[in-house]
């Protein structure tokens, strides 16, 4: 079974999201982690965005990357240019994939508004995990 992590700045919300898709997309084809180079906690509106769309992360938690420093990963994605840049070292022949995603924590406007940017960002990170189980993982 295939590794995947999927990494950004704190672990509460690109990371999170994506770890949720790729879990329903890769079904038993991988084993999803989700890590960041520092832990925020769970973002309450992102548990309550993924619930809009079917799928529970209520249960995740904000992990650090040293956390996982001895597994050997197959893929290590990168969401967000700020741990592509501080990314650590995994000494493995893990494939790196990096999609910089907006931050929907750093939404402003009205709670609608907010809301808005993130079914965005949650709809990006969608179509991201299913072409790269697609390309990756089948």
């Amino acid at each position: 079974m295939k590794k995947v992590l999927v990494l950004c700045t704190g672990n509460s919300c690109r990371s999170q999201i994506a770890e949720g898709y790729l879990r329903k997309f890769a079904g038993q084809k991988a084993s999803i982690y989700s890590a960041g180079i520092e832990t925020h906690g769970v973002n309450p509106k992102a548990i309550a965005i993924m619930a809009q769309d079917g799928i529970d992360i209520s249960t995740h938690t904000s992990n650090h990357i040293e956390e996982y420093q001895d597994i050997d990963f197959d893929f290590v994605i990168t969401v967000c240019d700020h741990a592509n840049e501080r990314c650590p070292y995994f000494p493995t022949n893990s494939q790196k994939f990096h999609h910089n995603f907006p931050d929907p924590a750093k939404a402003t406007g009205s709670e609608e508004e907010i809301s808005a940017q993130f079914r965005a960002v949650r709809e990006m990170i969608k179509m991201y995990a299913q072409r790269f189980v697609q390309e990756n993982l089948n």
